[in-house]
């Protein structure tokens, strides 16, 4: 893609995204519901890139799902997938009691008795309903700030109205790239803070190699490196839809650091207890879980890239 062509789509993705939280909140809440529940179904009738790589995804988290279940799993992927954006856009506009009461979280006294021992918390979760929702939560109905990293999109600009969006929602947010996010996070976590990670996707070459739903994955070593290096809890973390304007969502127990092995050893035992959490949660809501990218390693070129 030439240069023109690609600052082109850069601002036409960054005038949608604008033209979304502008005009997307002052629906009347039935019929934005029902725009993007139309435009769910419209890409997911297309049969795009983004949708066959959903259905393939799935099914590995149901390999015993025929071709018709699994249209039928991917089209309320797209619904669920296209509800998060809803929300999102409307989030701004939403009353601190609104979002408290759009969220039920089973087992929030392992974060509260986390947080309240002092040491820190690392909450990890995967790409399940509505992270952004959660977040928004835990700092309306827990008043706690938490500190989290975003990647940097292009245009920047619309980096920065993703980075100003969470911001309003009172999270701390820090670029993926250059290095210093870890330090601060740990600053963050050594005074007892808390640290909020999506952690179900890692391309880079410091990813640590699991087993999701049977076949090796990568997943970032962030999360259980915090833990370590801080000594702060690491909780997982899940998010479901249940059909009703309540986001579900459960803490897990917390993830032990093994008293034995290299830093290395520990990490990798960390890090795949994390992917079973995750592998549980997505398990029973696989509509849920918005993983449109590829994610195991034979999905993979042999550089480690999306091909």
């Amino acid at each position: 893609m030439s240069g023109t062509a690609a600052g082109l789509k850069d601002r036409l993705s960054d005038g949608l995204y604008g033209l979304g939280w502008g005009a997307v909140k002052r629906l009347p809440e039935p019929a934005a519901a029902a725009l993007f529940r139309t435009l769910a179904d419209q890409v997911w009738k297309r049969r795009g890139k983004s949708v066959l790589r959903l259905e393939s995804n799935l099914a590995r988290v149901v390999p015993d799902a025929g071709p018709d279940r699994l249209a039928e799993l991917s089209r309320a992927g797209m619904r669920s997938y296209m509800r998060y954006w809803m929300e999102s856009f409307r989030l701004p506009a939403w009353s601190r009691q609104r979002i408290k009461d759009s969220v039920h979280v089973a087992d929030v006294h392992l974060l509260t008795e986390g947080l309240d021992a002092g040491k820190g918390v690392v909450l990890a979760l995967p790409h399940l309903a509505n992270w952004d929702l959660a977040g928004a939560w835990v700092t309306t109905e827990l008043k706690v700030p938490f500190a989290t990293v975003a990647e940097r999109l292009k245009p920047e600009t619309l980096y920065d109205r993703f980075v100003a969006y969470r911001e309003g929602l009172g999270m701390e947010v820090l670029p993926h790239s250059g290095g210093a996010a870890f330090g601060t996070l740990a600053r963050r976590l050594r005074a007892g803070g808390l640290v909020c990670l999506v952690a179900d996707r890692d391309l880079s070459a410091s990813g640590v190699e699991v087993s999701f739903f049977g076949s090796a994955a990568r997943m970032p070593a962030g999360p259980a490196l915090l833990a370590q290096q801080t000594g702060a809890l690491l909780l997982p973390a899940t998010l479901a839809y249940d059909g009703t304007p309540v986001m579900k969502a459960r803490v897990h127990p917390a993830i032990d650091v093994p008293a034995t092995g290299t830093r290395a050893e520990r990490t990798a035992v960390m890090t795949q207890a994390l992917a079973d959490a995750f592998a549980a949660g997505i398990a029973e809501h696989p509509e849920d879980w918005h993983m449109l990218q590829r994610l195991w390693l034979d999905d993979l070129d042999p550089r480690g890239e999306p091909s």
